[in-house]
């Protein structure tokens, strides 16, 4: 699909940012990286933010910092969630939905990648699939009813490695328990993120609702994604490499915000910074590969995500 600009040479900016008093936005990662960066730009013009994380102790580091940058008022707060494991997931939503009245964004920012060699998580899930995809696509579907009835977003960030790959989703072999590869099960993560994203944009239009979701990407940028997951050897490539290609942290959030806050944003479209192959750059519209938007493969999709996650979305027809 060709991209159009919509935000001129410069692209998307915080600039473009108003006030976001009033308004409450759940951010999963955000204690460190891009969605650490997203918070703070977000706090920054008065939003609060609810950070779901897995580690207690990072987070209260983190909020920390937070209100010595922002004031002890910083409407800031924290709920634990695990997304390798399913039970947190579903306990870390019930506790979002008896804590926090409205929701104006869902920004699934977590994610894991380049796992060295293959790990399940307890539900039965190669592990990257299983935090980046199946764990989100149980987390928003959980907190869809809180989210529509704010009339907010879900925001998925994605990757363009959702183009790398085998380019499809291993339905016979999701764990690749046949010839595991950190990149292949990373990129099959990727790719299911992002179909599942357009696939609801598909279902929410059919059923009426209110909630967008919007998908993005944050590019290059010199974040900690990989320094618990890869291997040696691509950690300090990465941390070389980095130096030279990448871009902040806090421009690698940018999208995200971008896609939680702007107004008239498009369906089945991909936001993210636009040069040097989509890396670095202005922040605008990408070109997306018609492959995420397999109608018939992201229903089937759809339906595993369901029977996997023991969860049935509440999305009817009208």
């Amino acid at each position: 699909m060709n991209p159009s600009k919509v935000f001129g040479p410069g692209g998307w900016t915080p600039g473009n940012l108003k006030s976001l008093t009033g308004k409450t936005f759940v951010i999963t990662g955000a204690n460190a990286g891009a969605g650490f960066e997203a918070t703070r730009t977000l706090l920054s013009k008065g939003a609060g933010v609810v950070m779901m994380n897995r580690n207690r102790d990072k987070s209260q580091t983190a909020i920390e910092n937070l209100k010595q940058e922002f004031g002890s008022e910083a409407n800031i707060s924290f709920v634990r969630c695990d997304l390798a494991v399913l039970d947190s997931v579903r306990e870390a939503a019930t506790e979002i939905l008896t804590q926090v009245p409205r929701i104006d964004a869902l920004i699934c920012n977590a994610a894991i990648a380049q796992v060295a060699k293959q790990e399940i998580t307890v539900d039965g899930f190669e592990s990257q699939l299983g935090v980046n995809h199946f764990a989100h696509f149980l987390l928003c579907g959980l907190l869809f009813d809180r989210i529509d009835a704010s009339g907010g977003r879900i925001v998925v960030v994605g990757s363009n490695a959702y183009k790398m790959g085998k380019k499809r989703i291993q339905f016979a072999d999701l764990n690749f328990d046949k010839n595991y590869t950190a990149w292949n099960s990373y990129a099959q993560s990727k790719l299911a993120q992002m179909m599942f994203a357009y696939e609801s944009q598909r279902r929410i239009k059919t059923a009426g609702k209110r909630v967008q979701v919007y998908v993005c990407h944050p590019g290059a940028s010199r974040t900690n994604l990989l320094q618990d997951t890869a291997s040696r050897f691509n950690r300090i490539l990465w941390s070389v490499l980095s130096r030279f290609i990448a871009q902040s942290a806090e421009k690698g959030a940018w999208p995200e915000v971008m896609c939680a806050t702007e107004e008239g944003l498009k369906s089945e479209r991909l936001y993210g910074p636009t040069r040097r192959s989509q890396t670095v750059g202005p922040i605008d519209e990408c070109p997306l590969a018609p492959l995420a938007l397999n109608e018939q493969e992201a229903n089937k999709l759809w339906t595993l995500s369901e029977q996997k996650t023991s969860f049935t979305w509440s999305l009817q027809p009208v």
